[in-house]
């Protein structure tokens, strides 16, 4: 697409209300566009509709009129949720007429250099923890993107002198042209999405578009241990930093001694930089970090990765890395009660991010609440942790019987199913029960659903959020 003051005068039509459309919205018309929004929700849902109107904008809810998209529109930005499939899009495209996310439109007005972090686990986290290396640096930092702040708002406001650190999703990316990050981090990719991208092919396409326009100036940062990001790093025209946890790199970010090494005490493995003078700097020991997992280990080297690139000093990275507790809904502590550890973690949207998860808990019995929407998926690779980590199971949402048949497979005994059909705290809550009723003195609770929430609840968040207020009422 243009710059957005290419716009002036011209129809562009804002699909999705939400954070990111009505800062969008609000962008276009600054520049002097013709700016309707269009939201499928009924107009008593969408209560920023209010302030659009307020300042001139063309507000239409409650469905998708046919004459929304006809030859007079110049550009279409969508919410990312939006799938490709809906009338007005397949419009757009029948007239030849643009599609783009936010992220581009927030790229061309950003007059700061971007950081771009995807991946299919871990995105918050190392958002995080990166931001608040670049603050350590002083290298003024603004977190924005899936995150939670609307990129196009962050990027108006920062300065040349500001870093804008954007934690991107699939969905967002799938939606650019131009976008070019100064440093581009690939944390991983598993197959996860598949109801909204068709293919993992289309799926992966979409996160590689990260690295599409960078160049040998530029940074990719990517997961030495994946497949799919080796793959990636033949293709990109950037300069590749790896980072890995199960091989020693002659460059790069690693584990020293490597996880590959299963003989090695965890104690005794540390976060190391090779540079590309062969020296070997220490960060830290991988028991001193903040947070538990060897994914956030992955976490860790990866923001570093990209701390490290913009010249933050390695002792302000390891202390980053040390006094970071960790991101609500990510693997986060709730309490202690009767010797039994509560952990929320629902933000494990997919099956692998409960793999690593479970995989955490390397001493622990762990009793697993999990279900949720029903995207296909058949959950058989939870088949060895639940044999070999797992002790008890308590299932909610449309997948709970897809996941006790696993957990059957893997002959647990304590399997429990809760009806749906109650009210949400209350499924929760005897959820909770249930889990209580199995477990004994030194086990871990664990809420790690291995699927999104949209069947019974609006947001991994308030399923968190339930889960953790369940727990605090026993």
């Amino acid at each position: 697409m243009n710059h957005p003051q290419f716009y002036r005068g011209q129809h562009v039509v804002i699909l999705g209300l939400a954070r990111s459309g009505v800062a969008v919205a609000k962008l276009f018309h600054e520049f002097g566009a013709i700016v309707t929004v269009n939201d499928k929700k009924e107009l008593h849902l969408c209560p920023e509709a209010e302030e659009l109107t307020a300042l001139g904008i063309s507000v239409i809810c409650g469905g998708h009129p046919s004459d929304l998209i006809d030859e007079r529109v110049q550009l279409v930005v969508k919410n990312p949720g939006i799938p490709y499939a809906i009338e007005p899009i397949q419009r757009a495209a029948e007239l030849q007429i643009e599609v783009v996310t936010e992220v581009e439109v927030a790229y061309l007005v950003c007059q700061a250099p971007i950081i771009g972090i995807t991946g299919s686990n871990g995105k918050t986290t190392t958002t995080t923890w990166i931001g608040l290396m670049l603050e350590a640096g002083g290298l003024k930092p603004i977190v924005a993107g899936n995150i939670g702040r609307a990129l196009t708002e962050a990027a108006l406001e920062a300065q040349p002198d500001n870093m804008l650190v954007a934690e991107l999703s699939s969905f967002q990316l799938k939606g650019t042209g131009a976008f070019r990050p100064r440093i581009a981090c690939l944390l991983n990719l598993y197959e996860t999405h598949l109801d909204y991208h068709g293919t993992m092919d289309d799926y992966i396409e979409s996160k590689a578009k990260l690295f599409a326009n960078q160049t040998a100036d530029d940074t990719a940062v990517l997961n030495w241990d994946d497949p799919v990001c080796r793959r990636i790093a033949a293709q990109v025209k950037s300069s590749v930093l790896p980072f890995s946890i199960q091989e020693e790199l002659s460059f790069g970010l690693y584990v020293l001694p490597s996880y590959a090494n299963h003989d090695v005490p965890a104690a005794e493995r540390s976060l190391v930089y090779g540079d590309r003078r062969g020296v070997l700097h220490n960060i830290l020991a991988v028991s001193e970090l903040g947070i538990p997992g060897t994914f956030n280990v992955e976490n860790a080297l990866a923001a570093a990765s990209t701390a490290i690139t913009l010249g933050v000093p390695i002792p302000m990275i390891a202390q980053v890395l040390r006094d970071f507790r960790g991101v609500e809904h990510r693997l986060e502590h709730v309490a202690t009660k009767n010797g039994v550890v509560f952990y929320n973690n629902s933000k494990a949207t997919n099956a692998t991010a409960t793999i690593k998860t479970i995989e955490s808990f390397e001493e622990r019995d762990i009793i697993l609440i999990a279900g949720g929407l029903d995207r296909g998926a058949d959950y058989s690779e939870l088949l060895p942790v639940f044999k070999e980590r797992v002790k008890g199971l308590v299932a909610i949402g449309q997948t709970k019987e897809k996941i006790t048949h696993i957990a059957k497979l893997a002959g647990m005994s304590r399997v429990k199913t809760v009806d749906t059909a109650n009210d949400v705290q209350d499924v929760v809550d005897q959820a909770v029960r249930e889990a209580v009723a199995m477990a004994k003195d030194g086990d871990v609770i664990l809420l790690s659903p291995a699927c999104a929430s949209w069947d019974m609840f609006p947001s991994y968040e308030v399923r968190g959020s339930m889960f953790k207020q369940s727990v605090h009422n026993l």
